[in-house]
């Protein structure tokens, strides 16, 4: 018991003395366990800036941007021994956007996190911390988010990057409630924002097909006691299999970014078996069940993937959110993007469950398990 005390000792000289010579007797120590407890809260709240209460991260707003830019299949079958039949009967694609000359990720960026800001009723100075997912980012250094930040007027707070691919932000998400719930921020500004373009060979039918740029964001913000927000978020890595989807160059490889290539079947066989177990591990620890579900937003890859995740989880398309169609696969910017389309279109509402899992390059994979 005295070790016990020992550890509250650091916090609060009076809670150690309670305890050992009160200790005689389980009354005694009892109340003076609830008296050590009552302390070290109080002590936390005011001198640590720790909320004890629960915290859950709400999203309070979301934005996206696509680029004016459209490129169809019939554009593609131009140049690549491919059609829209063949495309759309593999994929379900049957457009994508492409970011203009000169239009940078950043510029995507800044346009989505600004749209988002607006639905959530804020501005630039009411968010506390940045986050980007992006695989393209305008510079190796300084890092996009910081750039973001910069366009869109937030002057205080941090900003950074992270690269999980195309389970960014699912990564982005998960790190921001993090934040969120320890009560190192109050409100994070979460980005997923891509230009795919510049790293696909447009030779290259396997890939060029598959992928477009875009960018969506979400508006989290904590609320105490709320039965709303992230309810699970986890993350997983594994790098045996980093060969099977990557970039043919890097800053310490050979100096440039390379292109993209994918060994398609093996992504295809990796990406339905994780997302759809990352997801079942998350009502798993929720209590939840798969009837719960009220819609699923995958990262957006192609169709066929969507519809065995679907599949696996006993969930039919009609609760499956699918954008690949007009927005191929945009890598970390898919999942809000997705987002938005159906929020707009009055398919999300207040109330609903969703889960939200994605694979990406590394291989990464997550998923969330989200309130509306």
């Amino acid at each position: 018991m005295r070790g016990e005390s020992k550890a509250i000792y650091f916090f609060n000289i009076k809670c150690y003395a309670d305890v050992s010579i009160t200790a005689k007797t389980n009354k005694y120590f009892i109340h003076s366990v609830l008296r050590v407890v009552i302390i070290y809260n109080n002590y936390s709240k005011k001198i640590l800036g720790i909320n004890k209460n629960m915290i859950s991260a709400e999203i309070k707003g979301y934005g996206s941007y696509l680029p004016e830019r459209i490129v169809t299949n019939f554009e593609l079958q131009e140049t690549l021994d491919t059609n829209d039949d063949w495309i759309v009967e593999r994929t379900g694609i049957k457009q994508r956007h492409i970011a203009a000359k000169g239009e940078l990720t950043s510029d995507l960026g800044a346009k989505a996190a600004s749209a988002a800001l607006a639905k959530a009723g804020l501005k630039p100075e009411d968010i506390d911390l940045l986050i980007l997912a992006t695989t393209t980012p305008d510079d190796t250094m300084p890092s996009t988010a910081t750039k973001i930040q910069h366009k869109i007027g937030m002057k205080k707070g941090a900003a950074f990057d992270i690269n999980a691919a195309c389970a960014g932000f699912v990564y982005a998400l998960t790190i921001a409630n993090n934040f969120i719930r320890s009560g190192s921020a109050k409100r994070v500004l979460v980005v997923g924002a891509e230009t795919y373009s510049r790293i696909i060979d447009w030779n290259d039918r396997s890939t060029a097909i598959l992928f477009g740029d875009g960018a969506a964001a979400f508006v989290l913000e904590g609320m105490e006691n709320s039965e709303k927000g992230i309810l699970f978020s986890k993350l997983y890595s594994d790098g045996e299999y980093h060969s099977i989807l990557n970039t043919t160059g890097g800053v310490s490889s050979t100096g440039n970014a390379g292109f993209l290539t994918m060994h398609g079947k093996e992504v295809f066989r990796h990406a339905v078996a994780k997302m759809s177990d990352a997801v079942l591990e998350g009502l798993a620890a929720t209590g939840l069940a798969n009837a719960d579900i009220d819609w699923v937003i995958p990262h957006q890859a192609n169709v066929r993937i969507l519809q065995a995740v679907g599949k696996k989880l006993n969930i039919g398309d009609d609760r499956l959110i699918s954008t690949v169609v007009n927005h191929a696969n945009t890598s970390a910017a898919s999942i809000p993007l997705a987002f938005s389309v159906a929020y707009d279109n009055g398919k999300l509402k207040s109330g609903q469950l969703l889960a939200i899992p994605a694979l990406g390059a590394g291989l990464t994979w997550g998923a969330c398990i989200i309130r509306l």
